[in-house]
């Protein structure tokens, strides 16, 4: 489990890729300190296992599924990506709640400077947008944030100026793709309550069921 707080960004050294799958080496300095073989890392909102490390870097293998369905497929030396170890027991919880489990990718649309923030607004799909809703948590290739907007084809989140400078979400550009894990309450509540496959979902839903759960 991690927090969504990034610890440091990490510069890619080298991808080796095999067949489908690759080993990721990333230059870093704080998130080596401590680190043993198999611990856990996220490296833009993905949960990776450490296969190897030194004092200034560190390996990572990532699964072919992995590679396919996030953005860690684009990645090429020298780019820059957000880390962060495990949270441990004791810790404290800043952000959210944060798998490492990647729902899928969106793409960015726009920055817009708002006094301090600077509004992002990201294209996802519509399987992606129904479990982000305003004022909930997200994260956007590891970075925990609270949404601004949502409509049926985009969200948006505000970016702090420490945020700017402990990341690489501003360092982006428009139509680049990023990492998007949806809070995992939803995803939980939904599965219990109905039970049913996501095609299925829009119809159970209405003002009937609402009323009978409590809502009404």
């Amino acid at each position: 489990m991690f927090t969504g707080l990034i610890e440091e960004t990490g510069i890619v050294k080298s991808v080796g890729w095999n067949h489908k799958s690759a080993v990721i080496r990333i230059m870093a300095r704080r998130v080596v300190e401590g680190l043993k073989t198999g611990d856990s890392i996220s490296v833009n909102g993905a949960c990776l296992t450490v296969v190897s490390f030194d004092g200034n870097s560190f390996a990572v293998e990532a699964m072919g599924e992995t590679m396919n369905r996030t953005n860690l497929g684009d990645l090429k030396p020298d780019n820059a990506v957000n880390l962060e170890r495990a949270l441990r027991l004791g810790d404290r919880l800043g952000g959210h709640i944060v798998s490492g489990h990647i729902d899928g990718t969106g793409v960015i649309l726009s920055f817009h400077k708002e006094d301090i923030a600077t509004m992002v607004t990201l294209k996802a799909d519509k399987d992606l947008l129904r479990y982000i809703i305003e004022k909930g948590s997200v994260a956007i290739d590891g970075i925990s944030l609270t949404v601004v907007k949502v409509d049926d084809n985009s969200f948006s989140v505000g970016i702090i100026p420490h945020t700017s400078q402990e990341t690489t979400l501003l360092k982006k550009r428009i139509d680049e793709k990023v990492n998007i894990e949806c809070d995992m309450i939803g995803k939980y509540v939904e599965k219990i309550m109905l039970k049913g496959k996501p095609d299925e979902i829009k119809s159970r839903i209405d003002e009937k069921f609402l009323m009978e759960n409590g809502f009404f």
